[in-house]
């Protein structure tokens, strides 16, 4: 049991949604416009806002549903934790898109909300708020990230679930390296804004 429903939780992780989206209702593919990405952002930036919408929301339903399962079904907390791991590799690796997927802030959002919902809505909170006071998404994504084992460590009785927490944040950080050096060098894009051109060479982050 514990196996399939890790299976099933990186094959739904795999489902690209953002592209999915944006190609039957937008005529684009996300992937070869703005920075690439195959997340909510980019194709709210380049296919539209309900678009976009829908993105995060498909993206967060991807970590949230096979955790929630997993939650309801399964008695061990390691492996409960295990699942969330892999919805959250199978948005960042899809096996449909060669993975080469996207950088996991929603999907790994879904799997924290159903690992820790209290610890998730502080972080979002956090989310909100810097990207409120800053307006760089990839500088929220990331302070929330780093926010979330902290406060899972201080608000969850399940210890377990801290390592999960780190090895998806860890991997978050490494798909943002890019949007990282531009935020270093006061070249990343504000929420609102236009996506710089991509690089001709730039990989799919």
């Amino acid at each position: 049991m514990t196996v399939l429903l890790s299976i099933f939780a990186y094959l739904l992780g795999s489902i690209p949604t953002g592209v999915i989206l944006a190609k039957a209702f937008g005529n684009v593919d996300p992937r070869t416009m703005g920075s690439k990405n195959i997340g909510a952002t980019n194709v709210f930036r380049t296919a539209g806002k309900k678009l976009g919408i829908f993105t995060l929301l498909g993206d967060i339903l991807k970590g949230l549903i096979p955790v929630a399962i997993a939650r309801g079904t399964l008695d061990s907390y390691f492996w409960i934790g295990a699942v969330a791991l892999a919805a959250f590799l199978g948005h960042l690796y899809p096996i449909f898109l060669k993975f080469k997927g996207g950088k996991g802030i929603a999907t790994g959002l879904g799997a924290f909300l159903a690992l820790s919902p209290l610890s998730a809505i502080l972080s979002l909170l956090i989310f909100g708020a810097v990207v409120y006071k800053w307006r760089f998404i990839s500088l929220g994504s990331l302070t929330a990230t780093a926010s979330f084992p902290v406060l899972l460590a201080l608000l969850n009785p399940h210890r377990i679930y801290i390592p999960f927490a780190i090895i998806i944040g860890t991997l978050i950080f490494y798909r943002h390296r890019e949007n990282i050096q531009r935020l270093t060098t006061g070249k990343e894009a504000r929420f609102g804004e236009k996506t710089r051109p991509a690089e001709p060479s730039a990989a799919n982050p």
